[in-house]
């Protein structure tokens, strides 16, 4: 099995800046994907990006070219780099971890993301 701790949400104001992130503990040798999503309130919850563990990453349309996934596989841990930040992308972001031979997906408890316009 795998914990993931995520870190890093607050407030920031329209077009700032924030990263967040997560670490991975437990059997983190059989992680394999690992994902970053967000629900906003009443909606559903939505992918972000993915980043493969050979760092192959892929963004959702709402994010590319404004949110950079990084992942550094010696520390067990993922970032989302958050630019020009928006205030529809106000949400709880999740991290997500899929292991080898592990039909579960594991989350962590979310980290609240607030951009005031």
């Amino acid at each position: 099995q795998v914990q993931l701790v995520e870190s890093g949400g607050g407030l920031v104001q329209a077009g700032g800046s924030l990263i967040i992130s997560c670490v991975a503990s437990g059997s983190t040798f059989s992680i394999n994907r690992m994902g970053w999503y967000r629900q906003a309130p009443g909606k559903q919850r939505d992918l972000v990006a993915l980043i493969s563990r050979s760092l192959s990453a892929d963004y959702a349309d709402s994010v590319r070219g404004r949110f950079t996934i990084s992942r550094d596989n010696a520390k067990n841990t993922v970032y989302l780099q958050m630019n020009s930040l928006k205030p529809e992308d106000t949400a709880v972001y999740y991290c997500q971890a899929e292991c080898f031979g592990d039909p579960n997906d594991y989350w962590g408890q979310g980290t609240q993301v607030t951009v005031s316009s």
